[in-house]
């Protein structure tokens, strides 16, 4: 199972929110490139970056921060928020993003997603985003009227890499990973999932590992690196160094 350190950029800087509330947000530092080395420097495979601003207006907007992110560790980054046409895919593509991350676009124009899994076979991710039952858009803003289990098996096997499942009520609480619900859209599809939301702790880690053959392959881990509650070193002792490092060599770069 990889581990992924999250950077959430806003402004930026790299924050975190509290279930995607904007006006619930803590400020980590100043120099996310700073940050994304220091989570290279103890061990991650990849790197998972959210645009927040981008994210919530629909078009990429720390784009040069990303940019110097890619350019300063030599392991992949997969990054999210405010894609929304093929020319902003192809645009990161170029410069070193591994992946892209598709939500919102991916809902409102299903034709947008099944070409960009064509034209990028393994570089796009869609990432499902829950409050409840229903899956979120426009950065979280918004509810749609779609359930996160249809919206993965509507998409399964068209060519993704993989589908993130964000449990939003839990995001930033860390209060537990919500493992069933992860768990149990990971056995209805064959697409991969990484698990994303409420880690609190290593038992999360020990917790998913159980459940990994239903098809959880990672864990975004966010605030509690941040608050220290969790090891990303331990985290990615306890998920298997040997998985972490051949992850880490076989993505694209």
């Amino acid at each position: 199972m990889i581990i992924i350190p999250a950077i959430d950029l806003k402004d930026g800087r790299c924050v975190r929110l509290l279930q995607g509330d904007f006006g619930k947000m803590t400020i980590y530092s100043d120099d996310p490139v700073n940050i994304a080395q220091l989570w290279k420097n103890k061990g991650a495979a990849r790197i998972h970056v959210v645009d927040l601003d981008g994210s919530k207006n629909g078009r990429p907007d720390n784009r040069n921060i990303i940019e110097a992110i890619v350019a300063s560790v030599d392991i992949p980054v997969q990054i999210g928020g405010g894609i929304r046409d093929i020319k902003t895919i192809d645009s990161y593509l170029s410069v070193g993003v591994s992946r892209c991350i598709l939500g919102t676009a991916a809902l409102k124009n299903r034709d947008f997603l099944f070409e960009a899994c064509r034209l990028f076979p393994g570089r796009i991710i869609l990432g499902i985003d829950a409050r409840g039952e229903r899956v979120a858009i426009e950065g979280w803003l918004e509810d749609s009227e779609y359930s996160a289990l249809d919206v993965a098996k509507s998409f399964d096997e068209i060519g993704l890499d993989a589908i993130v499942y964000t449990d939003i009520r839990r995001d930033g609480m860390q209060n537990g990973v919500n493992i069933e619900s992860t768990e149990w859209i990971a056995r209805q599809i064959s697409t991969p999932v990484i698990a994303s939301g409420g880690v609190s702790g290593i038992q999360d880690i020990r917790k998913l590992m159980e459940v990994e053959q239903s098809g959880i392959i990672g864990v975004i881990i966010g605030k509690a690196l941040y608050e220290k509650s969790i090891s990303l070193e331990e985290a990615i002792q306890v998920a298997g160094d040997a998985r972490n490092t051949s992850a880490g060599q076989e993505d694209p770069k």
